[in-house]
């Protein structure tokens, strides 16, 4: 018995039928347009009871008005529309793929693509002026071909804005597939609810008639389907587990908000990978040397295998280099398969420059997700085969000068006249005064106390320059500043130094003399002891301050002097500039235009200048004919 329908009066020849919805009263039939000869889809709907306004027809033509608007490749283009005697019929492209309710096996990449194409119809739907939501999205309404190209029928639960689109059922959508809102207010999310939930019944092959097997008993509005996916991604899970969320501030608020994040997910569960280090430094000691450092590559995933192969990123300056080999860089093993690998990275020197800091890539490629890791290599190459040049910092040249320039200032200008200022006073230790007076006596032997103070720091500080001296002989790589951190400690030695002796001296020969002097008056016999006392007072506070004071300037310039003898002499340039701040010092005594300073100037300037200049530029001559025997290596 032939129940196909003629509908050759409205220019289409049934073919077959290809679905029938006995609830909703459409059959859907395979068709040939008369007109064009192509196979179109005629979607056959019949209503129980039609009234006199047809109210049913028109709500379908909501569906027909949404179809017209349409324009998208994924979705089966509207052909036209007829009405029938107890119905009306809509005809569509015809598009040669079955539904995911067929029974089929899809690999996980290929849901994602899939996923992938349904996300850009959605967004394309919302894209619209006003959007339209589906309603409606499973398995039995999304076409997939044999070339995984993906196709998204039936609106017939589609709302467009705020206007709602007739149902063909009593449920406003499929029961399981349903998110939450959308029986009051869907929206964008409202679709990717949907979606999340396709998603999961080809992931892990249940049928949609059958979604409620994953409903949680406790929690009806919860999907558990994490345990039947030992093989996805934790990433790729989690995204699926946000499209499902019950709670509409939860889930992705729009198809291109998912879209954008589903991209770069890998689908199944990749290794993760952890490497001992991101950076590999190698420093050569020697010409040509081949330096070899180790690393871990580790998998951290269970249940996978890590796979990977080395490569040397490409650089400007080197050669041209296969992917298996480098000139240079070498890691072995190249290729490897397993989830501890330790390689070892070989670093040959021979074609590098000479102390030169070189930077490379290497790349890690790997199963694991990112594709790519990066590890960064760097080589120091060993110094240059040329004695480097102990340069004289600035600071310590111009210390060397000064010391020459303050101390001859002070031996020829300044030193004469206190000699000469205590010589006019007739304060001098050699000329023994006449008057017999105990406060003098004692304020001339606290000078000479003083004197004999100074001389003691001055020996004081002496000994400590020439011990400290022997020391840096032996210890050449002490730093400057530590010499003259021994300097000044010496200095303040010496003022000490010159306190304490200076004190006792002159407290002993203040008493000794001022009691003496004072014994040409034996009938005072109080302003003896007085006197005695006086002397003591005097000589010892006098020799105290003086001797300080001398032992302090006197220690000060002796230091310059000790320093200039026993250190720098074994630096011949800053000997060079210690002689020529003497000259200096001649200049400021003398005079500039005095011809023993213009000969003392020119005999000290002229050799510091030329050590000072050409020591540098034969050196560097050395290192640029170094430089150019180079020209055939390998740059950094």
């Amino acid at each position: 018995m032939n129940n196909k329908p003629n509908f050759s009066e409205q220019g289409y020849k049934v073919i077959n039928e290809l679905g029938h919805n006995q609830q909703g009263g459409r059959i859907t039939w395979l068709s040939l347009s008369i007109a064009t000869n192509k196979q179109v889809v005629i979607k056959q709907y019949s209503f129980a009871q039609i009234d006199s306004n047809w109210s049913g027809f028109k709500a379908h033509q909501r569906e027909i008005d949404i179809l017209k608007g349409l324009n998208h490749p994924k979705i089966p283009k509207y052909l036209g529309a007829f009405p029938t005697v107890n119905g009306f019929c809509l005809v569509q492209e015809y598009i040669p793929a079955d539904s995911l309710a067929v029974s089929r096996s899809f690999e996980p990449e290929n849901i994602k693509q899939i996923a992938i194409q349904l996300l850009e119809i959605l967004a394309y739907l919302q894209s619209l002026i006003p959007g339209i939501i589906h309603r409606d999205i499973k398995p039995e309404n999304i076409l997939v071909d044999t070339e995984l190209n993906v196709y998204l029928i039936d609106f017939g639960f589609a709302r467009i804005g705020s206007q709602e689109v007739s149902s063909s059922s009593v449920f406003v959508g499929t029961p399981g597939f349903i998110a939450p809102e959308q029986l009051l207010k869907p929206t964008t999310a409202t679709d990717l609810y949907a979606l999340g939930v396709t998603l999961i019944c080809l992931l892990t092959g249940t049928k949609s008639t059958e979604i409620q097997n994953l409903i949680d008993e406790d929690d009806p509005s919860q999907i558990r389907f994490r345990h039947l996916l030992p093989n996805v991604s934790l990433r790729f899970l989690d995204w699926l587990e946000m499209m499902v969320q019950p709670r509409l501030k939860e889930r992705f608020t729009d198809a291109k908000q998912a879209l954008n994040a589903l991209i770069p997910l890998d689908v199944t569960r990749s290794p993760q990978i952890e490497i001992s280090q991101q950076i590999q430094d190698f420093v050569a000691t020697r010409l040509g040397e081949k330096i070899r450092q180790s690393i871990t590559i580790k998998n951290v995933m269970p249940d996978t295998l890590l796979e990977g192969r080395w490569e040397v990123a490409p650089h400007p300056h080197d050669p041209s280099h296969t992917r298996k080999y480098h000139p240079w860089i070498s890691i072995t093993p190249t290729k490897f398969n397993g989830n501890y690998t330790r390689c070892e990275i070989q670093v040959d020197t021979s074609l590098l420059m000479a102390d030169k800091l070189y930077k490379r890539q290497l790349f890690l490629h790997t199963n694991a997700y990112p594709a790519t890791h990066v590890v960064n290599v760097k080589v120091q190459t060993s110094p240059m085969p040329i004695e480097r040049r102990k340069s004289k910092s600035s600071a310590s040249l111009i210390w060397a000068f000064l010391t020459g320039e303050i101390a001859t200032f002070t031996f020829l200008a300044v030193i004469p006249w206190i000699i000469a200022l205590l010589a006019d006073n007739k304060i001098v230790f050699w000329n023994m005064p006449t008057r017999i007076d105990s406060y003098t006596g004692a304020l001339i032997f606290g000078t000479v106390g003083a004197i004999l103070g100074a001389v003691g720091g001055v020996f004081i500080q002496a000994i400590g320059l020439i011990y400290n001296s022997f020391k840096e002989n032996k210890q050449r790589s002490e730093a400057f500043s530590s010499q003259l951190y021994d300097y000044w400690l010496n200095t303040f030695g010496s003022i000490f130094a010159g306190l304490i002796i200076v004190g006792v001296l002159g407290i002993i020969i203040g008493s000794v003399f001022g009691t003496i002097f004072d014994l040409s008056r034996p009938s005072d016999l109080v302003g003896i002891i007085f006197n005695v006392m006086g002397g003591i007072m005097m000589g010892g506070f006098g020799a105290c301050f003086l001797g300080g004071i001398a032992g302090g300037i006197i220690g000060y310039i002796t230091s310059f002097l000790m320093w200039v003898v026993l250190s720098i002499v074994n630096d011949f340039l800053s000997l060079l500039a210690a002689v020529l701040g003497v000259s200096v010092g001649l200049g400021f005594v003398w005079g500039f235009f005095n011809i023993s300073t213009i000969l003392a100037l020119g005999i000290t300037g002229i050799p510091f200048l030329y050590m000072l200049l050409y020591a540098p530029i034969q050196h560097q001559k050395l290192i640029t004919k170094y430089r150019h025997s180079e020209k055939n290596l390998i740059k950094p």
